[in-house]
């Protein structure tokens, strides 16, 4: 695998690539690797030719009191696992790279609607953030598949309205979230638990489970299961920011009539934002 620093370095690897006419995947990640980034990255690389991963923490995606100073930065370790899952080029830019002028750029994307739900209520401007630096991901890359995790449900919900409205020539590849054997959705804030909170915090997943479980089972009145499960998760030790039973097209609010429903849920516990979400067929 060979690591790439500037934009003009991947352009010209990918240039390359489609002059012989190879397919080009992209793994964005903010480094910091588990096993659900190489899950993304083993996936794409069977559909692929040539395999792009990138990792930024991008500063545009965090807000004020957040934690971007503190987000741990562990490139020496992440190449060798990218290395190992079968990734061809790593572009690890610095700010400066993607950001000349410090952020103050004069053009960002933002999808309307579907950013300011849920976790774009709590974080204001991280679903810009997100669009902005996936868009110039994908202007710098020209991938033809682009991998996302599930877990981020909301994120993968506005990369594909972002792709579809501004007419992008990338498809996503969505891949299941990947859990430890006690079912919490791996994340690289998990490592902000404690030994205590990660007893806990398996608990979000099983109130998934239970509100899946009582939907199969005819219960429709969304609001009154949004509460209670709220409730229980305050009772097990969590601060619920939000657990709402969803249109899994629009991320609105189900009406009882819907049948095509996601339950997603954000809840911090200590130090850690954890988020997680389920589909009900």
């Amino acid at each position: 695998m060979k690591l790439l620093k500037t934009i003009l370095d991947v352009r010209n690897i990918v240039a390359d690539g489609k002059r012989r006419g190879l397919t080009i995947g992209l793994v964005p990640t903010m480094g910091n690797l588990h096993q659900g980034h190489l899950e993304l990255a083993l996936k794409c690389r069977a559909t692929v030719d040539i395999l792009v991963a990138s990792i930024f923490v991008n500063p545009m995606q965090f807000g004020e009191n957040e934690d971007l100073d503190a987000y741990p930065r562990t490139l020496q370790a992440d190449q060798k696992l990218l290395s190992d899952a079968g990734v061809d080029f790593l572009f690890a830019p610095a700010n400066a790279e993607m950001y000349p002028e410090n952020k103050s750029m004069q053009t960002s994307v933002e999808v309307s609607g579907l950013s300011t739900l849920h976790c774009g209520a709590s974080r204001p401007g991280h679903f810009r953030g997100v669009a902005t630096v996936v868009a110039k991901l994908f202007g710098i890359v020209s991938p033809d598949i682009a991998a996302f995790g599930k877990k981020d449900y909301q994120q993968i919900a506005v990369i594909r309205q972002m792709i579809n409205d501004l007419s992008m020539s990338v498809n996503l590849l969505e891949v299941e979230t990947v859990r430890s054997s006690k079912g919490l959705a791996l994340s690289s804030r998990n490592g902000y638990l404690t030994e205590a909170e990660n007893l806990i915090a398996p608990g979000l997943r099983t109130a998934l489970l239970d509100a899946k479980s009582c939907i199969e089972n005819g219960h429709t009145d969304f609001a009154e299961l949004s509460r209670h499960h709220t409730k229980d998760l305050a009772n097990r030790g969590f601060i619920p920011e939000y657990f709402v039973v969803c249109n899994r097209q629009t991320l609105l609010p189900a009406a009882a009539t819907d049948d095509c429903l996601v339950i997603l849920t954000a809840a911090k516990l200590g130090r850690a934002r954890l988020i997680d979400n389920i589909e009900v067929f």
